[in-house]
């Protein structure tokens, strides 16, 4: 529950970079609100990690979700790193890569439970029996 609340938080402020973007193209405090996106952007990167490490240790979840989350924290590094450097031609394509896998992974999470409750509906089994500190990818 904890992956998924952290995902769609995610998502959100990723949709919000290319507002602020927009802000910055066209007024003259886009500037600063663009650079407060990437702070939130950099922010719920982290806190995606931690929560997924978290989950996998001490809850005993699965230790897929560090990957993505690591992945998604490497690109957020590049991502800041191009916009710093003002290169726009990889910048941009990177965030809408870096939404596209966002939304990707939210339609995942909030999906993958309903798609495994049902399964174990549909065979016989307890559909309660997933415990909630698992998310699945």
């Amino acid at each position: 529950m904890l992956l998924r609340a952290v995902i769609t938080l995610q998502t959100l402020v990723l949709f919000s970079a290319p507002i602020t973007a927009g802000l910055l193209l066209s007024s003259s405090g886009g500037r600063a609100l663009h650079s407060i996106s990437a702070y939130g952007v950099f922010t719920v990167a982290v806190l995606h990690l931690v929560t997924a490490i978290l989950l996998w240790r001490p809850g005993g979840g699965s230790p897929r979700p560090i990957l993505y989350a690591a992945v998604f924290m490497g690109l957020t590094l590049a991502q800041i790193a191009l916009g710093i450097a003002h290169v726009k031609t990889l910048h941009v394509p990177l965030g809408v890569l870096m939404f596209g896998m966002s939304v990707l992974q939210l339609s995942q999470v909030w999906t993958g439970r309903r798609t495994h409750a049902a399964a174990a509906g549909r065979r016989g089994g307890d559909v309660h029996a997933v415990p909630d500190h698992v998310d699945h990818l």
